[in-house]
């Protein structure tokens, strides 16, 4: 397995825990962006760091854990 393979392969797990009502709009579209849609929503994304800025930007209202455990 090459590096490119090896970073491709790495995953995060992130969870809207709260709500997105009383920030920026800014926020919520970031929220939006990382394709959560409701408190208590789970997706898996590509770690990349372009995502992980994305997660950093609204990080009081997720949850992050590293899938590939």
């Amino acid at each position: 397995m090459t590096m490119a393979e090896a970073k491709s392969a790495r995953r995060l797990r992130v969870k809207l825990v709260r709500s997105t009502i009383g920030h920026s709009w800014k926020q919520e579209q970031v929220v939006r962006g990382l394709g959560l849609r409701r408190i208590g929503h789970v997706v898996e994304l590509p770690d990349t760091p372009a995502t992980r800025g994305m997660i950093h930007k609204v990080r009081h209202l997720v949850e992050v854990v590293d899938a590939s455990r």
